[in-house]
């Protein structure tokens, strides 16, 4: 390089540093191929430093599969990780024959939302236990996990902290696995609905789906983590306008508002926290003040109904990536300058 290219490369601005963040991710099925799409658009814009994710259920199924793929080749490999994840979890991949045999009549008939065959699926899950019409403890996504991904990787990613969530079935309470000890059993667990499955036992102790105490689970990114700014990728609805009047309809509504209950009650919590710093009541000597910010597409998952959580069709997890690309390239075009500075979900206005 002569001495005038040098002259010319030392007045070009340095590249702007990235803003250390960390992401909580919320489980739903199928619709977890939105928070894939958002991950996608944060990873590809490359401003963000990812610290931390929380995750459960579908979630934590996103985090398993981001932390396997930066492991290999940073933001990258993540990208390509959670696209190989998703294809091969769409029904072309997802279902071993003798597990088609088993549970297509179940799985099937839950996602057919207006049809017979949804009815007699609804009946069965709520009147036969999965130790009676699963007794063989058939999970479709064991062997897609075992398979897809890399779980030495994952624990021995310490350029990221993970956090997975699952809820005890013994005594209720939220139970938070961390990378260095997280296995397929872990994912199972936090993704485990007792309708369908059976309790996935860790050392001993039974867990079910982490989306009832925790969805996802915020506090460990509070405690363990330098980042402030925390992005939550919301898929469950906060608010229907409509009032559910059949039984589906009903039973619908009251999983959304309890799979968002334990999340309301932490994002309460933090608006209290943050105000009593604002008032100089708490000292940041102890207490970290939280910009919280949220990346959800209401408008769009709003005409999904809750039965196409159980549709794993490539067509559907195609739209739903679409729509999450987009959501997640709208919020950075709107709301990247704000991170370090403020947050953008106006907690004291949405749950307080």
């Amino acid at each position: 390089m002569t001495k005038q290219d040098q002259a010319i490369a030392s007045t070009e601005p340095a590249p702007a540093p990235q803003k250390k963040v960390s992401l909580a991710l919320q489980g739903g099925g199928s619709h977890g191929a939105f928070t894939w799409g958002v991950l996608d658009a944060l990873l590809a814009d490359g401003r963000l430093d990812i610290e931390a994710i929380t995750g459960t259920s579908a979630g934590a199924m996103n985090a398993v599969a981001f932390a396997d793929g930066f492991a290999q080749g940073g933001a990258a490999g993540a990208r390509k990780k959670l696209e190989v994840f998703w294809r091969a979890i769409s029904d072309t991949g997802v279902l071993t024959p003798v597990q088609q045999d088993v549970l297509s009549p179940f799985l099937g008939a839950l996602k057919q939302q207006n049809s017979p065959m949804h009815w007699w699926g609804d009946f069965l899950t709520h009147y036969a236990s999965p130790y009676e019409f699963n007794p063989l403890n058939i999970n479709p996504l064991k062997l897609q996990l075992e398979t897809l991904i890399d779980f030495d990787k994952v624990r021995a990613c310490e350029d990221l902290k993970v956090f997975i969530a699952a809820t005890n079935v013994h005594n209720g309470k939220i139970k938070v696995f961390e990378r260095g000890e997280l296995t397929t059993q872990h994912v199972l667990a936090s993704a485990c609905l007792p309708l369908l499955f059976q309790a996935v036992e860790i050392d001993g102790v039974p867990y079910w789906d982490g989306g009832y105490m925790g969805n996802p689970a915020l506090f460990p990114l509070f405690y363990k983590t330098a980042a402030s700014d925390v992005i939550l990728i919301q898929i469950n609805p906060i608010e229907r306008k409509e009032t559910p009047k059949t039984a589906r309809d009903i039973q619908n509504r009251l999983n959304e508002i309890s799979f968002n209950g334990a999340l309301m009650g932490e994002l309460r919590a933090v608006a209290t926290i943050n105000k009593l710093i604002e008032q100089g009541h708490l000292s940041t000597d102890h207490y970290k003040y939280q910009m919280l910010h949220r990346i959800d597409a209401d408008a769009e998952l709003l005409k999904f109904g809750a039965a196409s959580k159980m549709d794993a069709s490539w067509e559907l997890i195609s739209k739903l990536h679409g729509i999450g690309v987009k959501a997640g390239q709208d919020w950075l075009n709107a709301n990247f300058d704000a991170i370090g500075v403020r947050g953008t979900l106006n907690l004291r206005e949405a749950f307080a």
